[in-house]
């Protein structure tokens, strides 16, 4: 059945399935190998047992997302090659050197360090084992750049000229990389990469609140992504505006049918909270609309006026059910993570943070939310670009490798087989380490033994119960 279709929208479903695989990896380990050099400063700075327990309990769970992000991430590059040559040569000058810095300056000083991160502890001594960990988590930064400055060429494209093989290439290599999007889709997803995390080790941390409330290591964890989901949560909610506003002045049309506008609107244009679009047609049926409110979020004047798709050639539009919804389904799970913030410095106002089972069941629920959200965002992201790989510049029919669509057909088929067993039973293994609490006085400096190293002086002997209380 698969071979009868057409190999373009073939190749376009692998990138898409392959890529929805990789990216919650990158997403979880970005933010997770911040969260782990905080932890081992903390306990650097303090020598409290917990945050030792909790850097050797995530260490783990760290290592499983990293392998599995590399490896989703090493197929995606070969596709480059395979599905879309085209695209490839047309624009290989300007991309590979980028990919290239992507290896230098993220994935060696992530691999070179990530050893020590592991397995140094008891080889290399405190302070050269915490700057590895340190490195590992600026490599994961510098990572998220270098794909970032790609993608966001590809969405607004800056510093360029052509050659006579209709290549492009380079004329200015800092226009190229601070694209006019970069800097907003940086901030959107590095911080996207540390809700994900802080809403999976919070979700942990309810779990385990919810079966022994004494926990003093998921007492610290939950307490600790709480803050980080009261913070973060209004900061991406205001990068995402900006991000907005910015998409809106170079991509029009991808606003367009984010806000669901096939109409253009010159005395101000309603929001649209729901409804069914209709891309034959080009409408909104049965829309749930709030007057004016859509110029007022996006040109901040309630009768600013805003062009529609009916304003760009049929051939322009991208598709609108899927980026409508998807921008939905993003924004939705931004609210309910805002709420979960609010509620949680409520419940730690209160004094109530580890004792109150409903925020417990709230965050446990939460915990694949961030991950549901990266997936809409970058659907939003991607499908609102079509009909271009290149914005503007390279159409996406354009793009593709001269292949049959049987050929695609078996590698699509055979890539689902193997990403749904194997992945599977990955995040299968991730998710029986997290059922699992975490235990005070792990191996791992020396075990069986307190933890005594040069330069590290255990904090004194304290009641226990009396910081617990002190932390809510």
């Amino acid at each position: 059945m698969l071979a009868h279709l057409d190999p373009l929208i073939l190749a376009r479903a692998q990138f898409g399935f392959t890529v929805a695989f990789h990216i919650v990896f990158p997403s979880f380990s970005i933010g997770l190998a911040s969260y782990l050099a905080v932890l081992e400063g903390l306990w650097f700075a303090t020598g409290r047992q917990v945050y030792m327990d909790l850097f050797r309990y995530w260490l783990k769970i760290f290592a499983i997302a990293f392998a599995m992000g590399v490896v989703s991430g090493l197929v995606m590059s070969y596709q480059f090659g395979t599905n879309w040559s085209v695209f490839s040569d047309k624009t290989g000058p300007v991309l590979g050197p980028m990919m290239a810095y992507e290896v230098l300056s993220a994935f060696f000083l992530e691999a070179g360090f990530l050893g020590v991160m592991l397995f140094g502890m008891t080889k290399v001594g405190p302070r050269l084992h915490f700057a590895a960990t340190l490195m590992v988590a600026i490599g994961t930064f510098f990572s998220a750049f270098w794909i970032l400055a790609v993608n966001s060429w590809m969405q607004t494209p800056s510093g360029y000229g052509t050659n006579p093989q209709g290549q492009f290439v380079p004329l200015d290599w800092w226009a190229v990389v601070f694209n006019p999007s970069f800097p907003f889709r940086l901030v959107h997803m590095v911080l996207a990469a540390y809700l994900t995390t802080s809403l999976v080790v919070g979700a942990v941390g309810a779990w385990h609140l919810l079966r022994d409330r004494t926990n003093p290591a998921a007492r610290t964890m939950f307490s600790m992504a709480m803050w980080m989901a009261a913070l973060v949560a209004p900061a991406q909610i205001l990068a995402g505006d900006a991000h907005g506003l910015n998409t809106l002045e170079h991509q029009p049309a991808k606003v367009m049918a984010m806000e669901g506008h096939y109409q253009s609107h010159p005395d101000g244009a309603p929001l649209v909270l729901f409804g069914l679009p209709d891309q034959e047609a080009g409408t909104i049926r049965y829309a749930v609309e709030i007057p004016k409110l859509s110029s007022l979020v996006l040109k901040h004047a309630l009768d600013a006026p805003l062009a529609g798709l009916d304003s760009l050639p049929r051939t322009d539009w991208p598709p609108v059910p899927v980026v409508f919804w998807s921008f939905r389904v993003m924004v939705s799970l931004g609210l309910l993570m805002l709420l979960l913030g609010c509620l949680s410095l409520l419940a730690r106002i209160k004094g109530r943070l580890y004792a109150w089972a409903p925020l417990h069941r709230f965050a446990l629920a939460m915990g694949p939310a961030g991950f549901v959200a990266v997936l809409a965002g970058w659907i939003t992201t991607e499908v609102g670009r079509q009909p271009y790989t290149v914005y503007g510049l390279l159409r996406t029919a354009d793009s593709a490798s001269p292949l049959a669509g049987p050929a695609v057909a078996a590698s699509l088929t055979a890539f689902v087989v193997v990403y749904l067993l194997v992945f599977a039973m990955g995040t299968l293994y991730i998710l029986r380490l997290m059922a699992k609490p975490p235990q005070a006085g792990e191996p791992g400096l020396q075990p069986g033994a307190p933890i005594r190293t040069a330069g590290i002086t255990p904090a004194p002997a304290v009641d226990p119960d009396r910081h617990l209380q002190r932390a809510e």
